[in-house]
């Protein structure tokens, strides 16, 4: 068992903390106010390869592993965990999804584009009554010649105002439940699709969370991703790489608390003496940092099964629960230690209790990850 880092991720993560510290730093605070989308942080990411990273070379991305985007992300979600979900999404589900099972012409249509950073990408499986209950898609999709025409609506959907393109989750037959789920590739163009409803959000507050509504919108035949029928198992699949990509968000909302903690105990003084040297911010700092380093380690192990072709959906289950509860523990603790001032705005302790929170919610609430987890060690 190695624990080292290779050359290239030791690269990979000194470029994603120097651009997140330059780039993403000094504005952070203030698109949260704001609610402003970071495009031109964005179009950098795309630039340096960090839309893309998995994606093979000969389409466009990175060609990197799987632990050189945890170490990314991590990186980049330590000073702005709403650029983060939005690469998140980009590289665990999009980019993931048309390069594990889209035709060739998929590829190089889109895929190409989305790993470069040229396209931005949505995943958009939620619904008003498919969220944890996920094969209960109301989105409908009938098909009519060489096209389909989709009609529904999605909500919750991160990167939906933006988006160049978004994976639909639609069924195509409803008389066979989740078996009758198919996945789409629709361009943001499309007739008759819209953006409904921008969300006002207690966190990651400069991505964008929308509804989106699709009216007779009409797709071709040949934007849909596999065959008819696949699309619940293409989620479901999907979603257990993406659970990745948001634990290593949560580590590193989870790093940001720490840091600032360890930071402010040092400068802050009271009853004569900086608080670092009593036992109870002491005893708070290294519970969170012993938690950070497992919730670290059970990341960096599902990306490694993931590098290795071996199943990874049990582990990832158990980083994206753990990594979360980790996060907004250590969110809590870095609001305590820094007293009256972890509570306002001056200080960012605040913004990472409330960006920390949806890491327990999207790509699957705790909840569903203690199903798999338990499904998993109780199957005959």
């Amino acid at each position: 068992m190695n624990f080292d880092y290779t050359e290239t991720q030791l690269m990979i993560k000194e470029t994603a903390r120097k651009f997140a510290e330059d780039e993403l730093a000094p504005s952070a605070a203030e698109r949260d106010e704001k609610e402003e989308f970071p495009f031109e942080a964005v179009k950098i990411l795309g630039e340096l390869g960090f839309m893309g990273m998995m994606v093979p070379e000969t389409y466009g991305g990175a060609g990197l592993d799987t632990i050189s985007y945890v170490l990314a992300m991590e990186e980049i979600s330590r000073v702005d965990a709403s650029c983060g979900v939005i690469m998140s999404v980009n590289n665990s589900l999009v980019c993931y999804g048309i390069n594990e099972w889209g035709t060739e012409e998929q590829k190089q249509k889109y895929l190409t584009q989305l790993a470069a950073g040229k396209l931005l990408g949505a995943f958009a499986l939620s619904e008003p009554e498919a969220g944890s209950d996920a094969s209960n898609q109301k989105t409908t999709a009938d098909k009519s010649g060489n096209e389909y025409v989709l009609n529904g609506t999605k909500n919750f959907i991160t990167n939906g105002a933006n988006a160049d393109i978004i994976l639909v989750m639609a069924a195509t037959d409803k008389t066979k439940g989740p078996h009758g789920i198919s996945t789409f590739i629709v361009e943001k163009n499309t007739p008759g699709f819209s953006i409904a409803k921008k969300e006002k959000k207690l966190g990651i507050r400069s991505s964008d969370t929308v509804s989106l509504a699709f009216q007779d919108c009409r797709v071709p035949a040949s934007n849909r991703i596999g065959d008819e029928g696949f699309g619940f198992k293409f989620a479901m699949r999907t979603l257990d790489g993406g659970r990745i990509g948001i634990a290593a968000q949560a580590l590193g909302i989870a790093q940001a608390s720490l840091d600032a903690s360890i930071q402010y105990s040092k400068q802050r003084k009271a009853f004569g003496k900086n608080i670092a040297e009593f036992q109870a911010i002491q005893f708070k700092i290294a519970d969170m940092a012993t938690k950070i380093e497992a919730a670290r380690l059970i990341t960096l192990k599902s990306a490694a099964l993931k590098d290795t072709n071996k199943p990874f959906g049990f582990t990832s289950a158990m980083a994206k629960l753990y990594a979360s509860k980790v996060a907004v523990d250590a969110a809590l603790e870095a609001i305590q230690i820094h007293g009256g001032y972890g509570y306002v705005k001056e200080y960012n302790v605040e913004r990472y209790l409330r960006d920390a929170k949806i890491t327990e919610i999207y790509e699957g609430t705790s909840e569903v990850q203690r199903i798999v987890i338990s499904r998993g060690l109780l199957k005959d």
